[in-house]
């Protein structure tokens, strides 16, 4: 440290008589602190912690996001692929290393700097912002219901072709939440194709092959043109959230701020508006 020991030894008297405590107990063996001492040492660590890390808050201030940042998506690319192409855009410094699935990864062992995931939050190591929310839709093309029908209740899918979802980390097909009479039996329904994404039941369901169960982001367009017909609409009862997660600490690095900020302003834009017009009430 470049200071003599007798010189430390006169500032610590001088810093004793001045709190009017001591702060070492002192032997000709050893000095070690006292609970006042150990009190003080404790207090002066955090402040100098702040002190750093606004330093640190100030220096990153002017500094441009760079470096490479890791991150898990789940398997719903024509959700966040356009959104990360333009924060590609806005951050040319940053280096994007994508991993998509839907396995539930350990942020912490992986090494990833942010996840982003559906359901509650559950790992009190991380931090989490919700990004927005969805609901499950029954759709399929004019053409299937011009040639099958249009169900006009649950029961009714048991005579139709129905495109499934089969979850990767489990190999069990996702339910279709429906709304059933109390005590009704879960139906049991035809499984005439079955994937592990989301493009395969849409693309299908596009054809014309069968009532595919997704979520409403994956089908804004179809829907708006009319390629696609909700059906059902009363009877389909899911929805979900969507939230990106990241190791908790007070100040992450700029990197992950900026995409924690741009997913939250760009994934779900009519989410962000309805909160802010509800704000404004």
């Amino acid at each position: 440290m470049g200071v003599s020991a007798s010189a430390v030894g006169k500032r610590v008297a001088r810093l004793e008589e001045k709190l009017g405590v001591r702060l070492f107990h002192r032997s000709t063996r050893s000095v070690t602190l006292t609970a006042e001492g150990t009190l003080f040492l404790e207090r002066s660590r955090r402040i100098l912690a702040e002190i750093e890390a606004a330093e640190l808050e100030l220096s990153q201030a002017t500094a441009a996001p760079r470096g490479r940042l890791r991150v898990s998506l789940p398997l719903v690319s024509s959700l966040v692929l356009p959104v990360l192409g333009e924060f590609m855009r806005e951050y040319p410094e940053i280096e994007l290393d994508l991993d998509f699935t839907d396995r539930m990864v350990d942020v912490i062992e992986e090494g990833f700097d942010a996840v982003v995931r559906t359901g509650e939050p559950t790992d009190s190591r991380l931090t989490a912002r919700r990004l927005g929310t969805f609901r499950s839709v029954l759709v399929a093309s004019p053409g299937y219901l011009e040639l099958r029908g249009t169900p006009q209740v649950p029961a009714d899918l048991l005579l139709h072709t129905c495109l499934h979802y089969r979850f990767p980390n489990s190999g069990k097909l996702e339910t279709w939440a429906l709304r059933q009479e109390p005590g009704a039996p879960e139906l049991q329904l035809p499984t005439s194709m079955i994937c592990n994404n989301i493009e395969t039941r849409v693309c299908f369901a596009l054809q014309g092959l069968g009532i595919a169960y997704l979520p409403d982001f994956a089908i804004r367009e179809p829907l708006a043109d009319g390629r696609l017909t909700p059906i059902l609409a009363d009877d389909v009862l899911r929805s979900g959230v969507f939230h990106v997660l990241w190791p908790a600490s007070k100040h992450p690095s700029l990197k992950v701020r900026a995409l924690v900020n741009f997913l939250g302003a760009r994934m779900f834009p009519e989410n962000l508006a309805g909160r802010r017009r509800t704000a404004r009430r």
